[in-house]
């Protein structure tokens, strides 16, 4: 038994088929496929039943699937404790981020964490919560950026930092005259938010039904820029992280604060309970940890 078969067999349960498995492992088809097979004759069992257009795991490629993940989630570590045990001169960071996460936190850490640490690649994945979680729990990230809320047993949390959702407007509207705004005065205006399966949206959504709210939704999108652009034009208002103000262009929007209880997110990092980050990880995190840093009362920046 070698680990690149157990490697094949997870690409394999993962895609449902041998010709994707065999392009996420850079090798031919049927030298995966070949690979496979040798196992199963080892085993003396059929990992996968082979159906047309589907390959299925049988009961006895479950059970296995299992120890293969974790075997190899223990030659990752090994790997990662050598390459750590060098100080962090070469290797790998893999990080997952929410899309209304990554262009706001991370380019300037990237930056720091690359200037002290040339020669660890970093590699950025943006996706959903969903999607996010779920490549976390498959190993194939080394930690994952999202926002609350996140509840799976199988997945240790830390909180990173807590931010307020700032209410964005065309620089013509009404409401850009009063320095804080109450919710129900958003009641009856058109509201933009992101399309569904980001968090963003939803969180928007459960603050307003929370205050008995019921704006029209007039657009949904998968780009906080194209919100923000969709606002500036006059087209409706809406809850905007404040870290995505940082950088907006004067004169675009104008954010305010709505008046207590504020709508806020939180910002978290989470990984799988039986893989703590590595050290190059832990580094990046307390570089973040230093830039965002947990001040409840802190005044932030471009709101009036």
């Amino acid at each position: 038994m070698e680990i690149q078969q157990l490697r094949y067999v997870v690409a394999v349960a993962r895609t449902g088929n041998f010709s994707r498995a065999a392009e996420q492992c850079h090798v031919s088809q049927p030298s995966l496929s070949q690979q496979i097979l040798k196992l199963e004759d080892e085993l003396g069992e059929r990992l996968f039943e082979r159906l047309k257009r589907l390959v299925k795991l049988t009961p006895h490629g479950e059970a296995f699937l299992q120890r293969a993940i974790h075997i190899l989630h223990e030659v990752d570590a090994a790997r990662r404790e050598v390459a750590e045990a060098k100080e962090l001169l070469r290797g790998t960071l893999t990080i997952g981020v929410l899309p209304t996460i990554a262009p706001y936190l991370l380019p300037e850490t990237m930056a720091e964490f690359t200037k002290k640490y040339p020669g660890v690649a970093i590699t950025v994945h943006e996706d959903t919560t969903a999607r996010l979680l779920k490549h976390a729990l498959a190993y194939e990230i080394d930690f994952a950026l999202a926002s609350q809320p996140i509840n799976d047993a199988r997945l240790s949390l830390r909180h990173l930092f807590e931010e307020e959702l700032l209410l964005a407007l065309p620089p013509q509207h009404s409401l850009t005259r009063r320095k804080n705004i109450n919710a129900k005065e958003i009641a009856c205006e058109r509201l933009i938010v992101m399309k569904e399966g980001h968090c963003l949206g939803d969180q928007v959504l459960h603050f307003c039904e929370k205050r008995d709210l019921q704006p029209q939704i007039s657009f949904r999108s998968a780009q906080l820029e194209t919100i923000q652009a969709l606002v500036s034009a006059g087209l409706g208002l809406s809850l905007i992280p404040a870290m995505a103000t940082r950088n907006a262009r004067k004169g675009m929007l104008e954010y305010r604060s709505l008046l207590s209880p504020k709508p806020r997110r939180k910002i978290v990092v989470v990984w799988p309970k039986h893989r703590a980050p590595s050290r190059g990880a832990n580094e990046f995190l307390r570089m973040i940890e230093a830039r965002f840093p947990i001040q409840k009362n802190q005044a932030l920046p471009n709101q009036y």
